[in-house]
């Protein structure tokens, strides 16, 4: 079990030194964003993205996305990086600029892809941010379980049989990654959601719910109900490639009104449920590495599942990178456990019940009066918890085994003391703060932001050699996209056409 391998992507709103939503573009020195491959944007031309290559200690993936943060700032002037994972001060919709990643046929495709999610979902919601963790077991450890098991089928049909086992059952009890890590209670008022999903007011610039744990993963975010219709079967890997292929192929009536070339400008690439696989949300997905140019589903077909991609973290707005150790060592450990424990396939009925858990922690997680739903019964949300941590921590132990400090176990002892104690969770402490503080959560999170932005630049100057990879890859990276520009030969009708065809 020991030595999987750990990759984070986290997401950053870049703002002025006010606060406010940055207006510049994105910048010449961090590269192209197109083909960067540790910076690079997400929605929005003022959404950055650090990406970490996978190591197989936390340590190391925590290094490197702490570099690509100080790299960063050092080429930011006097901007800022947001310290939430929900908005900073946002203008309406028509003021947020989309992510631009050249004149290429695939970087115009990426920010019409953008455009699209404005028109179906608005553009706010899209600047909520978060982070991904991507996790893969040693390569050793499946010939090994394989045999454990019994199992006489092929070993890449067996790991991602077996990665599908982790993905239900990690839908089944993720709720508990919302409860220990979700730091999302409170929005700026200029989010117009909020209203309209008929948030509390907290003070006269400030939602909030009481017990929200994470509002970025609850209906008013990403649980949103645009995506009701679309069922995913979780349950084998054809099944799974299948149901998101012909989701990409089914029209939309909704979105057949918005259109898709209207005077002679895309609005979206198709008007169908979605656009590409990628618009289909999900708090995990299974994953593999694509080649150049190869959809997300065809990398799957042709070699299966290689890692999975857990998308529930909030942004921690008390860490300056956003994630920490213990949080990765929590999430492994628990992934594992997800792995080894028994996973029935999953039906309506059972995806509803899960759905429900998940929007109501979301949102009610930290109400004494909070109850789960398990196969049917009612149960206490610190009930199921303890009994899930009993068991990721003997997972835990079994990692220490090897690591010999006691890191794992340590991790998910901690998360033992935010269920026992709810009050030291993030969601709690930030609202908490926000009470005593008096500020609004502009004002805090604008204070926090300044905050991280003096620690990258307090501690120890970046290694020569470190920084010179993130100049190097810059520069390397703004090459490669003039050559993918010079290299077209076909029009953006034909280049569109062409890739949506083999869904």
């Amino acid at each position: 079990m020991l030595g999987g391998l750990k990759g984070v992507e986290k997401e950053s709103l870049r703002i002025d030194p006010h606060g406010f939503l940055s207006s510049i573009e994105h910048p010449i020195a961090l590269g192209s964003a197109l083909t960067n491959r540790y910076i690079t944007t997400d929605f929005s031309e003022a959404l950055l993205e650090f990406v970490t290559p996978a190591f197989a200690t936390t340590w190391e993936a925590l290094q490197c996305l702490c570099d690509i943060h100080q790299f960063t700032y050092a080429q930011l002037e006097d901007e800022l990086l947001w310290s939430a994972s929900m908005p900073c001060q946002i203008p309406d919709d028509v003021g947020i600029p989309l992510a631009q990643y050249g004149s290429s046929n695939v970087g115009r495709m990426k920010t019409i892809y953008r455009r699209g999610l404005g028109y179906r979902y608005g553009r706010q919601m899209q600047v909520i941010s978060g982070v991904h963790f991507n996790y893969s077991l040693p390569a050793g450890f499946w010939p090994i379980y394989r045999e454990i098991l019994g199992v006489e089928e092929g070993l890449e049909e067996f790991r991602s049989a077996q990665y599908l086992n982790l993905i239900r059952n990690f839908r089944r009890m993720g709720w508990l990654v919302l409860y220990l890590f979700g730091a999302s209670p409170a929005v700026c008022k200029s989010f117009t959601v909020g209203a309209v999903s008929g948030l509390k007011s907290l003070n006269a610039d400030t939602y909030f719910e009481p017990y929200a744990t994470s509002l970025r993963m609850s209906d008013l975010g990403y649980s949103n109900q645009n995506q009701s219709k679309i069922d995913i079967s979780l349950n084998s890997l054809e099944e799974y490639i299948r149901d998101l292929s012909q989701a990409i192929r089914t029209p939309e009536p909704a979105y057949e009104k918005i259109g898709v070339k209207v005077d002679g400008k895309y609005r979206q690439l198709n008007a169908n449920l979605l656009q590409i696989e990628n618009e289909f949300y999900s708090p995990v997905r299974p994953k593999r590495v694509a080649r150049s140019g190869e959809q997300p589903t065809a990398a799957l077909r042709r070699a299966g599942i290689e890692y999975v991609e857990i998308r529930s973290l909030d942004i921690n707005p008390f860490d300056p990178a956003g994630i920490n150790q213990n949080t990765m060592r929590f999430v492994e450990a628990f992934l594992i456990y997800c792995l080894l424990e028994e996973s029935p396939y999953l039906d309506g009925d059972g995806l509803g019940e899960l759905n429900r858990n998940h929007v109501g922690t979301a949102k009610n997680g930290r109400d004494p009066d909070f109850r789960l739903f398990r196969d049917g019964e009612s149960v206490t949300l610190r009930s199921w918890a303890s009994e899930i941590l009993t068991k990721v921590l003997a997972v835990a132990e079994i990692i220490d085994r090897r690591e010999a400090n006691g890191s794992y176990a340590d991790a998910v002892r901690l998360m033992q003391e935010i269920v026992d104690n709810v009050e030291q969770s993030p969601s709690a402490r930030l609202l908490a703060d926000l009470e005593e503080t008096r500020s609004s959560f502009f004002e805090f999170c604008v204070a926090l932001a300044r905050r991280h932005s003096d620690y990258f630049k307090a501690i120890t100057a970046l290694d020569q050699d470190r920084r010179h990879v993130f100049e190097q890859e810059a520069s390397d990276s703004l090459r490669r996209q003039r050559e993918i520009e010079a290299a077209d030969d076909i029009t953006l009708d034909e280049y569109l056409q062409r890739y949506l065809s083999n869904f």
